[in-house]
């Protein structure tokens, strides 16, 4: 693992920025695509919203403050990323954000980069049918396996309430699936 402070000071000098991100690319270019992934379910889109997120990081890395962690605050703008795409899209077909999350379930299976198995799309579907916040405690708890202290720093929220989404979601998913 990198030494934060240092590598951010490269982030932030224009004679080793492009180095440094380069960097920066290879240690978190997957592990944010799957975050991604997993909120706007179709490959296009979560690789035009990484693609969007690590703009917006390159453009804003100068006015990072190290209030939090590196990997904090660039999952913070990806799931923000995110929402916003999802925002737009569902704006531009005039329909809710549930009805668009719902007919991207639908076409996960004619989708060739998803390799799920049933299961996991029973999963997917699952997890369709919670509300937004849920459904990103979910991911990341759940598939990220992330630490409620490091959510609560990315979503801004407190611990607790991250539990309390955690266990809500947790339940209606098992409801969902008959277990």
């Amino acid at each position: 693992m990198i030494e934060e402070a240092p590598f951010i000071d490269q982030l932030k000098n224009p004679k080793t920025v492009d180095s440094a991100f380069a960097e920066l690319l290879s240690l978190y270019k997957e592990k944010l695509y799957w975050h991604i992934r997993k909120m706007v379910i179709s490959h296009e889109d979560a690789d035009d919203v990484l693609q969007n997120t690590f703009i917006k990081i390159y453009r804003n890395i100068s006015n990072f403050k190290g209030e939090s962690k590196l990997y904090s605050w660039m999952y913070r703008i990806a799931t923000n990323e995110a929402i916003t795409h999802l925002n737009k899209a569902a704006k531009m077909r005039n329909i809710d954000i549930d009805t668009l999350q719902n007919q991207k379930i639908n076409q996960l299976e004619s989708d060739v980069y998803f390799d799920g198995d049933e299961i996991q799309l029973q999963l997917q579907k699952a997890l369709i049918t919670l509300p937004q916040k849920q459904r990103i405690v979910f991911n990341m708890r759940y598939f990220d396996d992330m630490k409620y202290e490091e959510m609560a720093e990315i979503l801004e929220t407190s611990v607790g309430a991250l539990k309390a989404s955690y266990h809500h979601a947790r339940k209606k998913i098992e409801e969902y699936l008959g277990t």
